[in-house]
């Protein structure tokens, strides 16, 4: 089944390790990860002929690529091939599903199909995972590969990345989440591979900031020095020497703080200690902009919090502001602006890339910049160079900032490829898996200290032919340490990939005995209980566990409670800064009488572990009194849940009780009967597809009866507001079509 390719020694290796083990892949980018998977995906098919190879990546523009490769190297009619993005709508991949043999997914609409029980993953014998490294905390490949070793009849993963983290703990967590069994890891020196590997000349380009760059420099300096210095005599920052406190640490400090308050360990020291950590980390980025980055982005942003403070109710704002240092940085940035000048690097990089030019006409560059405004600059100042084309390559849109949808992404690459220009100026996303194929330097405005960022900015050159990787620094500044973390971290991950390989030796298996399920719950027999959820509910980590528990559950659209867990029980959950909210936006109360009005069992749960009176600035009195409206006026329960486990195991012992009483056999519109004749009418035209009572009561207010709405036709159902030539369509449905036993 495989074409147009003669497989390397090193992947031929590879395979025959994924073909009997779970493995991560960690392999150089353009060394052919995606050829390995197309292999293993040949091996499976012959091995199981009936049974769907999924392989699922980040971005649409990578979902293409898979597909690109597959078409020119497998053996298979183009039918049989399927790429599912958000621009594919759930019902068209559901009907995909049914035919296709190869999938292509990005994981969030995967996840949102697998959840609504479109499709199952059960007749997968092969699920790739592209840019492995991102199996961590709640992205969506991880309770993907859970989902899928659970349910599958013949699973099989295999996880692909450049570089799957730089510490024991991240790459140990990668593992567990993908059932990994053994690893197998290439570097460029590694025999096998080394004849495959073009030579790729790293050259560290440093250069001085002038003395006005240094002035501003020392201001911003000073200031974080005094502020480091208040932070360390209110006892929270433990360091002898302020001067080497890094960004890392302050972000872990304030952090820290943050979660001490959140759970109501709060006294007078720590809210004044996080207002001086705002005030120290706006300076810092300001102080990273003048060092690292150029003198528009810096003055752009110093510029705009000097405008934004008069009317900010923040006071780390106003604090930073009224510093006199920050005004003398301000004024030193303003008039650096105003004369147009550059930044060293900025300078340095004009000269690098007119020498590239006047020694090869057709070159071909990347320029990646961290930060979306100074690559904007970067663009504009190389755009007036004679031979010169350079085009901005950044993610999609933000709010006040400039974007590229994907379509357009993909469409910049192509013509970066066609020669249509020579410079790409990129921000991180043209880090990962880019298929470009030429490109004859890859320019850091900047080190990172960021080992797997390094090593994808690094593998977009060199991939056919020989190329050079330029790295500008900046002497004296943050860059130097960043430079050193990269190459540090690097060291350390392939120390680290070597010894958790020599481990899997020893116990295959080590990664995958991980228990399907939390067997404290398999008493409660979860099998075929039933959980109505509200459609809205389904990117909530609840409904995840619920499935993982093998509860029968049903996303519907419920006019009240967000669960049902009988035909009684509805349930209301919210975590506790949603209840704190809805208190002050009014919400609250009108969701509690629904509540009470539908059900003859209604229940609230709040979730989460914050200290509830501390969320935002709202007096304990006001939450205390509506705790007591809903637990005496209304009769309301109240459970607090200290997260969505919690809320799961509660959720399936009351569903449990509920149902051996009452029964499984019930309906999202089966809770209490209506005593009023407009409560039974609403009550019937809100059981109609798609409708529920909130159109429920337009539908009787235009055709005035239950019996003119059944007898209406199409025309007349969609001129109410709302319902659509789909749901009027569904409402004919139900009441025409012939009755199926």
């Amino acid at each position: 089944m495989i074409k147009n390719f003669t497989p390397r020694l090193y992947q031929e290796t590879i395979l025959g390790t994924c073909a009997q083990r779970n493995t991560l892949v960690v392999l150089p980018t353009g060394l052919g990860k995606t050829n390995i998977f197309v292999m293993l995906s040949a091996l499976r098919q012959q091995q199981f002929p009936n049974s769907k190879i999924l392989l699922i990546g980040p971005t649409r523009p990578l979902i293409e690529q898979y597909l690109a490769v597959f078409k020119e190297n497998y053996d298979l009619g183009e039918e049989h091939f399927a790429v599912f993005t958000g621009e594919v709508n759930p019902e068209k991949r559901a009907e995909l599903w049914k035919t296709a043999k190869i999938i292509f997914s990005t994981p969030q609409g995967l996840e949102n199909d697998i959840i609504s029980n479109r499709l199952s993953l059960a007749d997968v014998s092969l699920l790739g995972i592209d840019e492995a490294h991102r199996a961590v905390g709640d992205y969506s490949y991880v309770w993907i590969a859970k989902h899928y070793h659970k349910t599958a009849h013949y699973p099989r993963i295999v996880g692909l990345t450049a570089s799957p983290g730089t510490d024991l703990e991240t790459i140990t967590e990668v593992c567990q989440n993908l059932f990994i069994e053994d690893i197998e890891v290439r570097t460029e020196e590694d025999e096998d591979v080394k004849p495959y590997v073009m030579d790729v000349e790293v050259e560290w380009i440093k250069v001085q900031l002038s003395k006005p760059f240094l002035d501003i420099q020392k201001d911003l300096e000073d200031f974080l020095k005094d502020r480091l210095e208040k932070l360390k005599s209110y006892g929270v920052l433990h360091r002898t020497d302020v001067q080497y406190v890094n960004k890392k640490e302050l972000l872990m400090l304030q952090a820290r703080i943050q979660g001490q308050i959140a759970r109501g360990e709060k006294d007078f020291i720590q809210w004044k200690a996080i207002s001086v950590l705002g005030e120290v980390m706006k300076v810092y980025h300001a102080l990273e902009l003048i060092e690292t980055q150029g003198v528009s982005a810096f003055y752009k942003y110093m510029e705009k919090m000097n405008s934004e403070a008069p009317t900010s109710t923040t006071k780390a704002l106003k604090n930073v502001v009224a510093d006199t240092r920050f005004r003398s940085a301000l004024i030193r940035g303003s008039s650096l602006y105003e004369q147009g000048v550059q930044h060293p690097k900025l300078v340095e990089l004009q000269k690098i890339l007119e020498k590239e030019h006047n020694n090869n006409s057709s070159f071909k560059a990347m320029v990646f910049n961290q930060y979306r405004e100074n690559a904007l600059e970067i663009v504009s100042v190389l755009n007036k160079l004679e031979g010169i084309s350079a085009r901005l390559f950044v993610g999609q849109m933000k709010k006040g900032e400039t974007g590229l949808s994907q379509k357009d992404q993909k469409k910049l690459i192509e013509e970066f490829r066609d020669g249509a220009f020579n410079v790409l100026v990129a921000t991180s996303v043209g880090e990962e898996g880019l298929d470009i194929p030429k490109v004859d330097n890859v320019i850091f405005y900047e080190p990172i200290p960021s080992a797997i960022r390094h090593i994808q900015r690094r593998g977009r050159t060199g991939r056919n032919e020989k190329g050079s990787v330029i790295i500008l620094l900046a002497e004296g500044t943050r860059d130097e340490g960043s430079r050193w973390a990269a190459h540090h971290k690097e060291k350390k991950m392939h120390k680290l990939l070597k010894t958790l390989k020599a481990q899997f030796s020893v116990k295959k298996d080590h990664y995958a005995e991980i228990p399907k399920k939390d067997s404290s719950l398999s008493s409660y027999g979860t099998k075929h209980l039933k959980v109505y959820a509200d459609h809205r509910e389904k990117t909530s980590p609840l409904i995840k566990e619920l499935i993982d528990l093998d509860v029968d559950l049903k996303l519907e659209q419920l006019s009240s409670a967000d669960f049902l867990l009988s035909s009684r029980v509805g349930v209301e959950l919210k975590n506790k800064e949603d209840f704190v909210n809805s208190i002050l936006d009014g919400r609250l109360l009108e969701q509690i009488k629904q509540l009470k009005d539908q059900f003859e069992r209604p229940l609230l749960i709040i979730e989460g572990e914050q200290d509830i009176y501390s969320i935002r600035n709202v007096h304990p009195n006001a939450i205390r009194g509506m705790i007591a409206t809903i637990t005496i006026s209304y009769g309301i329960p109240i459970i607090m849940t200290r997260d969505y486990k919690e809320t799961a195991a509660l959720f399936l012992v009351i569903a449990k009780r509920e149902q051996d009483e009452l029964g499984k056999d019930f309906s999202p519109h089966a809770s209490r009967k209506p005593s009023s004749l407009k409560e039974q009418q609403e009550y019937i035209i809100s059981s109609l597809p798609g409708v529920g009572i909130n159109l429920a009561m337009p539908l009787l207010r235009t055709f005035k009866s239950v019996k003119n709405i059944v007898n209406a036709d199409l025309k007349e159902l969609e001129s109410v507001e709302k319902i659509g030539p789909k749901k009027a369509q569904q409402i004919k449905d139900v009441v025409e079509k012939e009755y199926q036993t």
